[in-house]
């Protein structure tokens, strides 16, 4: 018994953290309805901003005040006045990507102020970070663990107290069913939401100067580990009940830590499932309660007063221009083509190859979340079964490339269906998290092993060849990446335009409708799944043979995010979107390569801060500016009609005998 409370009570301060920021969540989630997923970047801004200013001689107080007190909730007050006051009742991925683009964007704009250079031991707000004291006098715990834990019950118990006693906690509440029936109360919902989104940037910041110290150094991608293991604190409390999301942040660091003493050390299952268990508790929460659906409010009752929205269509009779744009987009492509292989230098000319295979995975997302409305958060991680697959069948087994590719391809179709098959009761926000948690668990667990993803150490992947002829050259890599790209792409076209797209379609716009008119809604949801894993599987496998290395850090969960932002931003709900988002990501790269290093994040804040923006435009770049262009036309051919019809007018108004 001694050795497990050895084991278990030091889970407690571990567990407490992921409840502090669990805490955030809810709150943001219960008063304004968005899952905010930067919750973790707007930690690490406080925190850096107190670093800086404690080793700039500022004293503690004062780096507190300034990073937590007012710049914390300034944060929160821009984010809500700007972007999510507009997301409150928007569908899951109108309100899913600008989250997503901020968590990209907000670490890219600290690197760019404060540079890149390595903060070792971030500075603890209170009590010394080395002095040790005792869990009933026997288990050591250090300052800073103890004033974490401190405040976690404080800040749990004052929100809740807030929520249920409060009428200030029923009117966030009420915000989040209907904004315009709150205000026929009488009640400013815009000033709820705002005072919602200041406090839960407040927690944002508290959390991140208490939690840095826990860490060496101080670095974005361990808030965003920390705020995933929130998620699945918050996800045993339904993402409604705080003190629920502190019994389960607490009883989450305890098994966590109680793993890591009891499994042998030294082993990839005792070094990844310690890590990856929040992932495993999330997936088995989402899975097992039928009643949980993180995804938000259903629909303001009152919605239907709002205009409905400008149609995505061009007007009927712009069948010319619409004609001449596909006839010039044809000549670009030419263009592209010749300009690629003739006139780029080698180095351009293997990002351009690159930006192909790019575009290859991300028409893996144009048929899944564009045609179908499902939101999948692993992406790479079914570009890393495809890409490993491909090498491991060729190093030892002397498999031909272009059949291990294919073979990847397969096999990852067949791990999207395993994927799919548990989350056919989710939707929306929660079908992400439920892929997020699969991508995590890959990421710590599954891509470890030196049969799969090799680790840290990675695969050598050669390039493929077809009896004597090699794709080694640059030139024909390019060859055979641009017509697997033309296959895959003709694929998804057909699809989009033919039955099954209209089924797909269906189900995007309404699940209980399509099942209406007789689709069946779960096979149609396994089927694209399925093929969607199988098209990013080919193309990570053609990334790793572009590459010829690759381990489990090529495809982090993170890309799976950057991945959704981009092709969302640009154009998520056709071809050309993902064929154009592909290339811009990489030829954008290609750029700032000569650039120092502060901007080597220059790309991820470009495609973060243009995911803002997506809340207003969720057709996405591509679309927006083929209807601006359609429209300027159309009103051209109207002003051209209306000059001639006076002279109509007056030739049938007038007669040989008139005035």
């Amino acid at each position: 018994m001694s050795q497990f409370l050895s084991y278990a009570l030091p889970g407690i301060p571990y567990g407490c953290a992921y409840a502090l920021m669990a805490a955030g969540l809810v709150l943001t989630y219960k008063a304004s309805g968005v899952f905010n997923l930067a919750f973790g970047a707007q930690a690490y801004v406080s925190a850096i901003v107190f670093y800086v200013a404690v080793e700039n001689g500022w004293p503690k107080w004062a780096a507190f005040i300034v990073a937590v007190v007012l710049l914390a909730p300034a944060i929160g007050y821009a984010l809500d006045r700007l972007l999510f006051q507009y997301a409150r009742t928007a569908p899951p991925l109108v309100r899913l990507v600008p989250a997503l683009g901020l968590l990209i964007a907000i670490p890219s704009i600290c690197q760019i102020i404060f540079g890149t250079s390595q903060r070792l031991s971030p500075p603890a707000l209170a009590l010394n970070p080395d002095h040790v004291y005792f869990w009933l006098g026997a288990v050591p715990v250090t300052g800073v663990e103890l004033l974490t834990t401190g405040v976690t019950v404080v800040v749990v118990a004052g929100l809740a107290l807030m929520f249920s006693s409060s009428g200030l906690g029923l009117r966030m509440r009420a915000v989040v069913e209907s904004p315009r029936m709150t205000e026929l109360a009488g009640i400013r919902a815009d000033r709820v939401g705002t005072f919602a989104w200041m406090l839960s940037s407040l927690l944002a910041g508290l959390a991140g100067v208490l939690l840095a110290p826990i860490y060496a150094a101080l670095d974005p991608s361990y808030f965003t580990a920390l705020l995933v293991a929130a998620i699945a604190a918050a996800a045993v409390g339904g993402f409604a009940s705080l003190s629920l999301t502190l019994v389960g942040g607490v009883a989450l660091g305890v098994v966590q830590e109680v793993i890591g003493g009891y499994l042998p050390s030294g082993t990839v299952l005792s070094s990844g499932l310690r890590p990856a268990f929040p992932f495993v508790v999330l997936a088995v929460l989402l899975v097992a309660r039928r009643s949980f659906r993180p995804s938000g409010p259903s629909g303001d009752p009152l919605a239907v007063c709002d205009p409905p929205p400008a149609s995505l269509k061009p007007p009927g009779h712009m069948t010319e221009v619409t004609l001449g744009s596909r006839a010039f987009t044809g000549l670009l492509v030419a263009v592209f083509i010749i300009v690629t292989l003739v006139l780029v230098p080698g180095n351009w000319e293997f990002a351009i190859t690159q930006g192909l295979v790019f575009a290859i995975i991300f028409l893996s997302i144009t048929l899944l979340t564009g045609m179908s409305g499902q939101i999948s958060l692993c992406q790479a991680s079914f570009a890393a079964v495809g890409a490993f697959t491909a090498g491991q069948l060729a190093t030892h087994f002397g498999t031909a490339l272009l059949l291990g590719i294919v073979a990847g391809g397969v096999l990852a179709g067949l791990v999207g269906m395993v994927v799919a098959v548990p989350s056919l009761r989710l939707g929306g926000i929660a079908l992400a998290l439920l892929t997020l948690s699969f991508a995590l668990l890959g990421d710590n667990v599954l891509f470890q092993y030196s049969w799969s993803g090799n680790g840290a150490t990675g695969l050598s992947v050669p390039r493929p060849t077809i009896g004597t002829f090699s794709f080694a050259g640059n030139g024909s890599f390019f060859w055979l990446t641009l017509v697997v790209l033309t296959i895959a792409a003709g694929v998804v076209w057909l699809l989009q335009h033919g039955s099954v797209g209209g089924e797909l379609a269906a189900l995007r716009s309404s699940e209980i409708g399509a099942a209406s008119i007789g689709i069946n809604v779960r096979r149609l949801r396994v089927i694209a799944f399925m093929f969607s894993a199988a098209l990013a599987g080919i193309g990570g496998a053609l990334y790793a043979s572009l590459e010829q290395t690759v381990s489990a850090s090529d495809f982090n969960y993170q890309f799976s995010l950057v991945f959704v932002v981009i092709v969302a931003t640009v154009g998520v709900y056709s071809v050309a979107g993902a064929i154009e988002a592909g290339l811009a990501y990489t030829v954008l790269q290609q750029l700032i390569n000569n650039l120092p290093a502060r901007y080597g994040s220059l790309v991820a804040l470009i495609f973060g801060l243009a995911a803002v923006t997506y809340v207003r435009h969720p057709e996405g770049a591509v679309e927006y500016v083929r209807r601006w262009v359609l429209d300027r036309a159309d009103q051209f051919a109207h002003f051209l009609t209306r000059n001639d019809q006076p002279e109509q007018r007056l030739a049938v108004g007038s007669s040989p005998g008139g005035r």
